[in-house]
């Protein structure tokens, strides 16, 4: 038997040392992320910038956003940073339109570069920017028969601009975050000074900026392609237009995915079933768990299903807010390797009760 040398030994000590640190790091996020959710049980819903909830990529959307372990491309940062350390391209970029309800228009888009092979990590760059619209503004004003007066039409907008790095510590374990300067702008309020009967008025403006954290930790188990995750999203300190105060809409995540079939059929690259549950604790909503699947036919065509709890109405709220019938989703994916470069495309659809349906569209671009 061969005697290892003390450069051998140190090797392997430091590769398991390393496993440990993993692993042990993966623990302690747990265990905060389960103090956490603990602790928030009573529900404040004080959260604005809603925008930043609004699922933001097809293939995201249409697995239920069960992605905290899934993605491993430039659009990750939007929902867990780390998985962004797996990209190994050199350049990986990924654009996005969301067809929200009342005719509300999310366009984003995110870019990665890894020029040292996950060296030194991967640095990402997002967007992110919402039409609402246009409005009319109105006035309280009892003095008028209608008891109100026009102040004109206004147009809200929204948008974050962000910067993300993330980088493998092990070969099993990486931690990433990312950084977003988030706006608001709600238009101006034209408000009167004294008695309204006399005609004087204000304009304040409803405009507010903030910054916004997210960041998250991925673990590689090394059985299969079993996986654990976990993401912080809307970290932020509290703000106000005029009054009352309210924070981002935080959200803490706990997720796991796995490629089922190669339980059964081994390693191919014919049929994969890749399969993810996350469970969501938000600040201002109940506690949710999103349950996602992705059926890929050759590396080719890819046939998305998911579901998440929680959006359904009892019968005694069905009786005053209608059932917004709100769970399911949708979608497919398309994609061509042309040696190392890649093109995709993807798409989702969301049922939404009364409103119409939510779809979503994505391209991605990979060299």
């Amino acid at each position: 038997m061969d005697e290892m040398g003390p450069f051998q030994v140190e090797t392997e000590g430091r590769a398991m040392g390393k496993r440990a640190l993993g692993l042990w790091a993966a623990l302690v996020f747990l265990a905060l992320w389960t103090s956490w959710a603990a602790a928030g049980n009573k529900k404040l819903a004080q959260t604005g910038f809603q925008f930043l909830s609004v699922p933001t990529e097809a293939r995201a959307a249409a697995m239920g956003e069960a992605f905290t372990t899934v993605a491993s491309y430039s659009a990750s940062m939007f929902y867990n940073p780390a998985n962004m350390s797996r990209i190994t391209s050199l350049v990986d970029i990924s654009l996005n339109r969301n067809q929200w309800i009342a005719d509300i228009q999310h366009v984003s888009g995110t870019i990665a570069f890894n020029p040292w092979r996950g060296r030194y990590g991967v640095l990402g760059f997002s967007f992110l920017s919402v039409d609402y619209g246009e409005f009319l503004g109105t006035m309280v004003d009892p003095t008028t028969e209608k008891g109100y007066i026009d102040t004109g039409v206004f147009s809200p907008s929204a948008f974050a601009v962000g910067v993300a790095y993330a980088r493998s510590l092990t070969d099993r374990f990486s931690v990433g975050g990312h950084v977003r300067y988030c706006y608001q702008k709600l238009g101006t309020s034209v408000v009167p000074v004294g008695e309204v009967s006399q005609g004087v008025t204000q304009k304040i403006s409803n405009e507010i900026g903030v910054l916004g954290f997210d960041f998250g930790t991925l673990y590689r188990t090394g059985f299969k392609t079993l996986a654990f995750g976990m993401s912080v999203r809307n970290f932020s300190k509290e703000i106000k237009y005029q009054r009352e105060g309210f924070q981002l809409p935080l959200t803490f995540r706990i997720g796991l995915s796995m490629e089922v079939l190669e339980l059964f059929l081994g390693e191919n690259d014919v049929h994969k079933l890749l399969v993810s549950v996350d469970a969501s604790h938000p600040r201002d909503y109940p506690e949710q768990i999103s349950v996602g699947a992705e059926y890929t036919f050759l590396g080719l065509l890819a046939l998305r299903g998911g579901y998440t709890t929680g959006y359904r109405h009892t019968e005694e709220e069905k009786g005053k807010y209608g059932d917004p019938d709100r769970g399911l989703s949708l979608g497919f994916g398309i994609q061509k390797s042309f040696g190392d470069h890649l093109i995709a495309f993807d798409y989702a659809y969301i049922p939404f009760g009364v409103f119409d349906p939510v779809k979503l569209m994505s391209f991605r671009l990979v060299f």
